[in-house]
């Protein structure tokens, strides 16, 4: 009987410290290459060409929120309201900071500009 507790143990312990190969310790998940991707590049150049860097960061908030929060918040469902909000601006979701309106910018453009960042999601 005596045998068969310490095996037990022992399975049990082996089980529990088990290979951890597919897990990854936190902040070093595997990021994703989408400089390769054509709705990356399109909403980069959109991004670099207009006065969005002025008040967002890809990784930090600055006066806006950094687009990578943004990402994590949103899905792909929420394009065309997004988009709308680029468009038109708005205040209240990310603090009292209105998001200036946009108007020089196409609905196309504003939804290019959402994909680039719908695609730095974790």
């Amino acid at each position: 009987m005596k045998k068969y507790l310490v095996a037990m143990t022992a399975i049990l312990l082996m089980t529990a410290c088990g290979n951890n190969e597919n897990k990854t310790a936190p902040g070093t998940e595997k990021t994703v290459d989408n400089s390769s991707n054509p709705d990356y590049q399109k909403g980069l150049a959109l991004i670099a060409k207009n006065d969005c860097l002025g008040c967002h960061k890809v990784s930090e908030k600055l006066v806006g929120p950094a687009y990578k929060d943004v990402a994590n918040k949103y899905t792909t469902a929420d394009l065309s309201m997004l988009a709308d909000k680029v468009l038109k601006g708005g205040s209240g979701v990310w603090g009292q900071i209105p998001m200036a309106a946009h108007t020089n910018l196409s609905k196309e453009d504003a939804e290019q500009i959402v994909k680039y960042i719908l695609l730095l999601k974790k």
